[in-house]
This record gives C-alpha cells, structure tokens and sequence, in this order.
C-alpha cells in the first residue's frame, strides 16, 4: 500500500498493491482490513517525524509492525542548505495551516516546512508577504533524494515560479519588518481582535504566572471572550492544550479566529456557560475563570476537579471581589489586589489615570 509515486518506484512488483486513498485516514481501515497478513505500507522520509507512523502504530499491537526509516526530508533539506537541525524549527505544514508559522516568523530565525503541493508554497509566500516578511528567502527543495531533486532560491514577494514539484518542503531564512511575537506572557492587546472582552496585557502576564503553564498541562478558560489567556497558554509550549468556554458566540469565534491568526489552532472553544458546559474529557491542570464568576460555578469546579488542580480567578466587581474573598477565607490560597494606572493628557501637562483595579484569587484544590 502506498501513495501512487510510491507505487511508481516499483514497477516490477508482482505482489497485489493497492493505492492509499485521500484523506490519508481513509486508508487507515483498509491497512487494518488485511490484518493477520503479511502488509507493506510505503511512506516518505522517517514515517515518525510528521509522517504517518504515528497514525498507523496507535493501531497496531507492538509486535505487529517494524519501521524501516529513511533518512528525513528535513535531515535531507538542512544537508542541502548547510543549516544546522537543531536551531531550526520543523514543521509539518503539508496537513496544516500556513499560520502555524506565525510564533517563528523573527528575523534571523530559520524554518524548514514540509507543504502539501507547488500552489502550497505559493500560499505560504503570500502570508510571508501579508506578515511584513515578504524578504524572507525561501529556498525550495523538491523531491529530494531522488533522481528529480531541484533545489532554488527566491525571496518570497518575488515568488514566479511556476512548476513547483511535489513533494517539496521550504527552508525559509525569516526577514523583514513584520511584528515578531514576543516570547514572554502579555502580548500586546492589538494582536487580538476583541470587543472590549479582554483581559488586557499586563494583567493578561500576571495571570499566566499565577497559571504557571508547564509543558504537556491542560488549561480551562472559563468566560475566555477574545481567548488572549488561553491562546497565551498554547504558545508557552508546544504541547500545551486548552479549552476555552465562552457564553456569547460571537465571542467564541472570534476567539477561534484569534487563536488561528496566531498560530495556535489547536485551541479547542466550547459555546455556552459554565457551570452548565463544561468539558467532559481529561481533567485540566489548571483552570482561568475571567468571567461569569459566580458560587455555583466554583461549587461546581471544586467538587468536579482533582486535587492539586490550580485555580485562579479575577474579580472586577464589589460583588465578585466580595466572594473571592469569602472562598479565600474558607479554602485557602492567595489574594492579590491588582491595581495599574495609564500615563493620559491631564490639560496641557500629563497625569495618571486608573484603570478598575483586580482582585485575583489563587488556589491549589
């Protein structure tokens, strides 16, 4: 079984074959259909590095599989571009959206990206250039290690060619003037498209170190508006997941859209209010309320959630503030009274101008 080029490479083959089927899932139950026979499945490159070995073994019982691996289409890329592997980020863009880019895109950074097809890289030099990093030199590798391999090099917002072979992958040397995304918690306000309904960036930079993310955790966002808490969790780590429930649809996909924008578009957006939706798969390790805080939804939190979950939660108003403290008193924790003022005009000289001060509440349960 294999993709028709695969099938091509063999044409004295004279067991049955069978092409794989697209979407590549689709082909999944016909490998597992001949199971208890003896099965070849041809894939490119390491089937364990954004290949399909992953997705086929989760299958399959330990003894019933053996990998042959090749070397790498990225091992293969960096031997051609002289770039050393481990200071550049690999991505698998070939089942992926082009924003995924989006954390890496810095001047001086280097990518290697494998895309789908030709018209692929034509997309992914659009967005370099939409980004402000159409100088970014993208260098196309096509079928490599093979007898058609070709490699050239172009600046993405000149990008012409126009035969571009698959399978290809990119090396892109990121330049130009575009906004880099900063590395530490408290983006700026204006990445996010919002209503008004965002916790802003420096209250946003507390409230994740008061979350701590750690690699591989799960984090519910409760009252999640623009996302900016949630999508700021994605980005700590790269295995890092988050479900971000909000009551007002609008809200909820603009959240979604932020999320992509930013390349994080594995955040996961439930519609509808907590504590009457919630999610129902694996248990968070830490859970941000930023809205509709109420006693019943922490009722409901702390009998559903497992020890040691960490628990922070903002308060605006007198009423909330008043019942952070309540839980305070009864369950433990920290309080922090958050108060920050803005530099504004004040006549024909300047002066400070208060923002609503944040109580926030954490909490181990």
């Amino acid at each position: 079984m294999g993709a028709a080029r695969h099938l091509a490479l063999l044409p004295g083959l004279r067991a049955p074959s069978r092409q794989w089927p697209v979407p590549f899932a689709d082909g999944v139950s016909l490998m597992l259909a001949e199971r208890g026979r003896k099965v070849v499945v041809l894939v490119s490159g390491d089937p364990f590095w954004f290949g399909a070995g992953g997705s086929l073994t989760r299958h399959l019982d330990p003894d019933e599989w053996i990998a042959h691996p090749a070397p790498s289409t990225f091992g293969l890329a960096a031997a051609r571009l002289g770039w050393a592997l481990q200071d550049c980020a690999c991505l698998g863009l070939h089942a992926a959206p082009v924003q995924r880019l989006r954390p890496y895109l810095a001047p001086g950074r280097r990518v290697l990206a494998l895309l789908r097809d030709g018209t692929a890289v034509a997309g992914l030099a659009d967005y370099l250039g939409a980004r402000g990093f159409g100088a970014s030199t993208l260098h196309i590798l096509e079928a490599l290690g093979g007898p058609q391999e070709r490699v050239r090099s172009i600046e993405a917002q000149t990008l012409d060619f126009a035969d571009i072979r698959h399978p290809v992958a990119v090396g892109i040397a990121v330049a130009g003037t575009g906004h880099a995304l900063p590395a530490v918690s408290g983006l700026p306000d204006d990445l996010f498209d919002h209503d008004g309904q965002i916790t802003k960036s420096p209250l946003r930079a507390l409230t994740l170190a008061a979350l701590a993310p750690r690699p591989g955790e799960r984090l519910w966002d409760i009252g999640a508006g623009s996302g900016s808490v949630s999508i700021e969790w994605l980005l700590a780590h790269p295995a890092n997941t988050a479900c971000a429930v909000e009551g007002d649809s609008a809200r909820a996909d603009r959240a979604r859209a932020n999320a992509l924008a930013l390349g994080v578009d594995r955040l996961e957006v439930m519609t509808g209010r907590a504590p009457q939706v919630l999610p129902d798969d694996a248990a968070p390790d830490a859970v941000f309320v930023g809205g509709g805080l109420s006693g019943a939804l922490l009722d409901a939190l702390w009998q559903r959630l497992p020890a040691g979950t960490r628990l922070v939660a903002n308060a605006v108003t007198l009423e909330s503030e008043a019942l952070l403290a309540h839980w305070q008193g009864e369950r433990g924790g920290t309080l922090l009274r958050i108060e920050l003022a803005d530099a504004a005009p004040l006549g024909s000289r300047r002066g400070w101008r208060s923002r609503y001060p944040v109580v926030q509440w954490s909490v181990a349960l």
